[in-house]
């Protein structure tokens, strides 16, 4: 049965936000509807001008026979920076100080609203890098790389630091802990990444950097390219990845538990992202 336009533009902008970085034919949306494509294209011009002005992400059109759409997600500029500033001013609680110069984000990352923001933030950066999997390491850059990986639509990957049997045979390298020069080991499954893949490694909070170099270096194993590197937060601490390009939405200044000071700005990444990838 034919489908009324304001039910085929429901139904359209709800498949395509669950789609993103997908190619979409008209010949399905034509089918799904039983309309014409000239229809469809009408249909689907309304809806890329109403994302574009609600800043939701970009809506591309490819002509000819294997033609379609490609629903892009993307954040806009005035609305990242909105929400990096909340997030800077929500860390900056002194309570959030914990000892060995960690801060609490536990409750931050357990918000399924923020999760989402900060996903597609950091997708919003990488939209146009052509990624293939996201990598983090066990266990609090989880949330966040699943978060990131669904607005992308690639897989993620999990690096552990002891491995478990399900995970079947594994690549391990060895590491020194930026925080405690301590040689660390980390463990990736042979299953979990094809070789050349593009890789965009995040995380929820790097303090040395010590952890970031170890995926850097399991990306290498795998014979895989790194695409990027970009945290929630970054800490005072000097880096010791300066060999790498590394992406913050928040930087922890200071950072005193005696005094129980607390001091956070912005990150670099309204600074690192290109112009053209805001929506």
């Amino acid at each position: 049965m034919k489908t009324r336009r304001s039910e085929r533009l429901i139904d359209a902008t709800n498949y395509l936000l669950s789609n993103p970085h997908t190619l979409i034919p008209l010949t399905y949306f034509s089918k799904r509807y039983e309309s014409a494509k000239s229809s469809i294209s009408e249909d689907l011009g309304i809806v890329k001008k109403t994302f574009l002005k609600r800043g939701v992400g970009f809506l591309e059109t490819l002509p000819g026979a294997g033609g379609g759409v490609i629903f892009t997600p993307a954040i806009n500029k005035e609305v990242a920076s909105e929400f990096i500033d909340e997030m800077v001013e929500t860390v900056s609680d002194p309570k959030r100080l914990l000892p060995g110069g960690y801060v609490y984000l536990s409750d931050i990352l357990g918000s399924p609203e923020t999760l989402r923001k900060i996903g597609l933030i950091i997708a919003t950066q990488y939209a146009n890098d052509k990624v293939d999997a996201v990598m983090t390491v066990a266990t609090k850059g989880i949330p966040i790389a699943q978060s990131v990986a669904s607005c992308l639509n690639v897989p993620f990957v999990i690096v552990r630091r002891d491995s478990k049997i399900t995970e079947g045979s594994t690549v391990s390298v060895n590491y020194v802990s930026g925080s405690s020069n301590r040689i660390e080991k980390m463990e990736l499954s042979k299953r979990s990444l094809p070789e050349h893949s593009r890789v965009l490694v995040v995380d929820d909070f790097m303090k040395g950097g010590g952890t970031v170099s170890g995926m850097h270096g399991m990306i290498k194993e795998f014979n895989s390219e790194l695409v990027g590197v970009t945290v929630f937060a970054e800490s005072p601490q000097k880096v010791k990845t300066s060999n790498l390009k590394t992406t913050s939405l928040i930087k922890v200044k200071k950072i005193d538990t005696e005094k129980q000071e607390l001091q956070v700005e912005k990150g670099t990444y309204l600074e690192d992202v290109s112009p053209d990838n805001f929506s």
